[in-house]
C-alpha cells in the first residue's frame, strides 16, 4: 500500500466512526406554550402528558404538523406551533412567540392535510404535493427578531399598540348569513 493512501484512509475511518454521533444528533427546542401531549398526531388522539411552556424538549420525528417531542422523561406528539426548533429557541424565543402559537391544526382525514389559514395561490393539489424542507424551515426561522427588536422597530414607525374587543357571537341558527342591516 502506497505511504500517500495512509492519511486518507485514517480520515476516512474516523468520518465512518462519527457517522453514528450525527446520526442520532436530534433537533431541540423549547415549548412556545402549554399543550398537551398526544400518543398520535391527530389532536383527538388520546392525552399521554403535559408540556409546559418554556420546557426544553428533544425533537424526534415529524409528521404532518406534528412533532414527536421528548420532554424529560414524558413522549408524545404536538403541533408543529407549539415548539419553536433550534439554538433560538434555548435563549427564551419561546416566551416571545406565544400568540402565534395558539394557531392550531387538527386531523384533516386520512390524508393528513394539515388545515392552513391565508394561503393563496396554491391550489390543493399543490398543498397535498407540498414537502417538508428543513432548509427552508431554518431559513425562515433564521428571520426571527427579538421581542424587543419588534418594539423598537413599531415605535421607530410609528405603530401604536391597540386593543379591541372580541366580535360578539352571532346568534345561532343564522346558517353562516350576515345580519341582517350590514
Amino acid at each position: 500500500m502506497k505511504e500517500g493512501c495512509i492519511p486518507t484512509l485514517r480520515a476516512l475511518l474516523a468520518a465512518l466512526l462519527l457517522l453514528p454521533v450525527a446520526a442520532a444528533a436530534q433537533d431541540t427546542g423549547v415549548a412556545l406554550k402549554d399543550d398537551t401531549l398526544r400518543a398520535e398526531p391527530f389532536a383527538d388522539a388520546k392525552s399521554v402528558g403535559s408540556l409546559k411552556k418554556g420546557a426544553s424538549v428533544t425533537i424526534l420525528k415529524r409528521a404532518s404538523g406534528w412533532y414527536q417531542i421528548k420532554a424529560g422523561s414524558t413522549q408524545g406528539w404536538v403541533r408543529m406551533l407549539s415548539v419553536r426548533r433550534g439554538e433560538a429557541a434555548q435563549a427564551g424565543a419561546g416566551a416571545q412567540a406565544g400568540g402565534v402559537a395558539a394557531l392550531a391544526t387538527g386531523r384533516a382525514g386520512t390524508g393528513q392535510i394539515v388545515s392552513t389559514t391565508g394561503v393563496r395561490g396554491l391550489s390543493a393539489e399543490e398543498l397535498k404535493a407540498a414537502k417538508f424542507d428543513a432548509a427552508q424551515l431554518r431559513k425562515a426561522e433564521s428571520h426571527a427578531v427579538s421581542r424587543a427588536d419588534a418594539q423598537a422597530y413599531a415605535r421607530q414607525g410609528g405603530l401604536k399598540s391597540v386593543r379591541f374587543d372580541y366580535l360578539p357571537v352571532p346568534p345561532s341558527g343564522g346558517g353562516g348569513q350576515a345580519p341582517k342591516g350590514r
